[in-house]
């Protein structure tokens, strides 16, 4: 077929009705659209076949795992004007079967079936997650979920994450390095919970054991760190070892619900409550409170979305939910403190670090792409290729505000009353008498 491109943006433009505003460099070589813009790359006709049999965000992430299309120039802008094309329209397979009504969208449906070729759907790649949506957030569904995102491979992570070994929003200066970043935001969340030496902390979600050292190390805390990831535990573990640091932190494969040793004086919970879901966000607060002593603190330092116009219904993001995190559900910020307030807790403090998460994010798809070689090698390249969409679509989307995240200290508040913290917020500290 000669002049592919010219052909499939003309098909595009005349079945979503606007015009396209990234350049499209087909399977045959030819290019269509504005020569500055990014360029999207299909590369073969089994791209169009998936967005056919899955319109939407899902094909376009299925191309986009399997290499059947890519993005050629600026990843950031390229992704950002797609997002105002398709994603920011909210395209599904039914919104496009009602444009169906319309002759000239029929036409151009027909067009890229004749340009797709056979139309069998293609098998999605096997780095996506398939099962039904039911039973979320048992103990054994957590592990798996967990396992899928988080046993990737150390070593891939190193990659990623850099030295810190942090996997969650960095805490900036105006200019600085990714570690010093994370180091910050550690020391920051140590700060808000008033760490001093002796004292016990709960790291729920310790990941690579990054927080747990950092506590026992600089506060003289005595720290349980828990996983589901035995990759994780292992590396923590290890690192926890090479500090000397074995007698003051202990790396757990245990589920949150299953801690049963406490009380703790302090509770951090950084970046692992979006993995709890809604029905169980209650049990979540809850179980923390119990293990709290009385004038306790939790950290509780989760993303959240915007609300929706219907909160009663089910919301996911389906290329997220497919291949990234499975059952993860993201709540708006109200909802989380409502939830923490209602388990007994008194909510003292919420910061918006929004644009830090957004910087956070382009520092390790930096890292990823200045390793990708040996990325794919250690990961796979479909692996690869969806640890840098996401990454690079999760920046864009703290950038333009359709996603934040935020630390918000609650204290379990004894019926006297007195809640330990200082007069003037923000000027935190060891707990007051």
């Amino acid at each position: 077929m000669a002049d592919a491109a010219l052909r499939l943006k003309g098909l595009v433009e005349q079945l979503l009705g606007a015009p396209l505003p990234v350049r499209i460099r087909a399977w045959d070589g030819s290019q269509a659209g504005p020569p500055d813009a990014p360029a999207l790359v299909v590369r073969n006709r089994r791209a169009l076949r998936r967005l056919l049999w899955k319109p939407g965000e899902l094909g376009l992430a299925r191309a986009w795992v399997a290499g059947d299309l890519d993005i050629e120039g600026d990843l950031y802008e390229g992704l950002d004007l797609m997002a105002s094309l398709v994603w920011e329209r909210g395209e599904d397979a039914r919104t496009l079967l009602q444009a169906l009504g319309d002759p000239e969208v029929r036409s151009a449906a027909r067009g890229l079936v004749r340009m797709a070729g056979l139309p069998l759907p293609p098998a999605p790649p096997p780095e996506e997650v398939r099962r039904a949506r039911t039973h979320l957030h048992t103990k054994r569904s957590d592990k798996r979920a967990i396992s899928h995102h988080y046993d990737v491979g150390n070593d891939f992570y190193e990659i990623v994450l850099g030295p810190s070994m942090v996997y969650s929003c960095a805490y900036w200066e105006q200019d600085g390095t990714l570690e010093q970043a994370q180091r910050d935001k550690l020391e920051l969340v140590c700060t808000k919970l008033g760490l001093t030496p002796g004292q016990r902390l709960l790291d729920v979600g310790c990941g690579w054991g990054s927080m747990a050292i950092h506590a026992a190390r600089e506060h003289g805390v005595s720290v349980v760190g828990v996983t589901l990831s035995q990759e994780q535990a292992a590396y923590a573990r290890k690192r926890v070892a090479d500090e000397g640091l074995t007698d003051r932190v202990e790396i757990r494969v245990q589920d949150y619900r299953d801690v049963a040793d406490g009380p703790y004086d302090a509770i951090s919970s950084i970046g692992m409550a979006e993995h709890v879901g809604a029905e169980r966000y209650l049990e979540y607060a809850q179980d923390l409170h119990g293990l709290l002593r009385p004038g306790g603190r939790l950290l509780n330092h989760q993303i959240a979305r915007r609300p929706q116009k219907d909160e009663s219904a089910y919301s996911v993001d389906e290329f997220i939910d497919a291949y990234v995190f499975p059952d993860g559900e993201l709540a708006p910020i109200g909802t989380t403190v409502t939830q923490l307030e209602r388990a007994g807790f008194e909510v003292r403090d919420v910061e918006s670090i929004r644009e830090h998460y957004a910087l956070t994010l382009r520092r390790w798809v930096a890292n990823l792409e200045t390793e990708w070689a040996r990325a794919k090698r250690l990961a796979g390249a479909g692996r690869a290729r969806v640890w840098r969409l996401y990454m690079a679509a999760c920046a864009l989307s703290f950038e333009r505000n359709r996603i934040g995240v935020n630390q918000v200290l609650a204290v379990k508040t004894p019926e006297s009353g007195a809640s330990g913290l200082p007069l003037r917020a923000r000027t935190w500290g060891a707990p007051t008498a």
